[in-house]
């Protein structure tokens, strides 16, 4: 299947370019945000301050937004879902992950009687607080059919020769409509100025053959940069890799998917997911508005447009008519 934008798209032309992605695999990411700090750093973007209060926990940007263009997710998950807490026993049962390892101040510690002798009751309430916490760097996705590339009316968003969705500060006039055509909520308008911001995947990081910021200073290898056909390989087989180790709830969002069921036509940017896509609140279905109303709009426009036609057609034949009747009845 296709991923690829059509070439009528592409901006930026070079020869041998390919498309370029992120593959952000949540399960290695340990919500250290060195990628948000990386990117605020290279992208000279300014700081957000910072959120303390009930409900907020960690996670002091928020989302993302015109100058905050990485943002790790802190999920807290009030109850594991079932089918995690199943998972997690499996692992349990088949010894995967049951000890820490060997230090000499304390030796080699079981984790369930560590749970018993903390008075937890043994391996079910212990199995029941694993997956209290879900990361995930969050970023542009990149989309095939981008909806804000769709509805900029300016030129200020383009496609670049990697495939990547770029826009151009200098050229946006603030107008803001490629906000509410993503169906991820990632572009933002600043607050100063009120042009809009999101992420280049650091395009000029890429023309010097560096990778982008993000991806350098991610501690885990959870973001991962390269040609995007071969970062759906490595997710694939990662996916596999989690299946047989009993995380059977892995699955890619944004990639792999049958034509009928890709996200926005495919995402330039995916992501390695252990929870339903609202948990991170992502949405389970999205494409362009524009791509999604093109064929009612194009009908509704072909038929307004034959409508109009019609109408102009009888109004000449109104007046051609009375025209006649005024020339025969006038007297010399």
């Amino acid at each position: 299947m296709s991923t690829s934008a059509p070439d009528t798209e592409i901006a930026v032309h070079r020869a041998g370019a390919q498309r370029m992605g992120f593959f952000t695999d949540t399960t290695v990411c340990i919500g250290c945000k060195a990628c948000e700090v990386a990117c605020k750093q290279w992208n000279d973007l300014p700081a957000d301050g910072s959120r303390t209060g009930e409900g907020v926990s960690y996670d002091h940007t928020g989302d993302l937004s015109a100058s905050t263009w990485r943002h790790v997710r802190f999920v807290e998950l009030l109850e594991p879902s079932p089918q995690l807490r199943e998972e997690a026993q499996r692992a349990l049962d088949a010894g995967a992950g049951g000890r820490l390892p060997a230090i000499p101040a304390a030796g080699a510690i079981d984790l369930v009687d560590a749970a018993e002798a903390a008075g937890m009751g043994g391996v079910s309430p212990a199995v029941h607080k694993l997956g209290d916490w879900v990361f995930m760097s969050d970023v542009c996705r990149h989309c095939t059919n981008a909806g804000c590339l769709d509805a900029c009316p300016t030129g200020a968003l383009i496609r670049t020769e990697h495939q990547t969705v770029v826009l151009q500060p200098d050229v946006c006039n603030g107008c803001g409509y490629c906000v509410p055509a993503c169906p991820f909520g990632v572009v933002g308008r600043d607050d100063i100025d009120g042009r809009a911001g999101k992420c280049t995947l650091c395009y000029d990081r890429l023309e010097d053959g560096l990778e982008p910021a993000c991806a350098k200073s991610c501690p885990t290898d959870s973001i991962q940069f390269g040609p995007h056909a071969e970062l759906v390989e490595i997710a694939s087989r990662r996916v596999a890799e989690l299946h047989e180790r009993g995380i059977e709830g892995a699955y890619l969002y944004g990639a792999g998917d049958q034509s009928e069921d890709e996200l926005a036509g495919g995402l330039g940017a995916f992501f390695l997911l252990t929870e339903p896509p609202e948990r991170y609140g992502l949405p389970a279905h999205a494409d362009s508005p524009v791509q999604e109303n093109v064929v009612p709009a194009t009908v509704a426009a072909v038929a307004a447009g034959l409508l109009a036609t019609a109408g102009a057609v009888a109004a000449f034949a109104v007046a051609a008519r009375r025209g006649r009747m005024t020339r025969g009845a006038r007297t010399w």
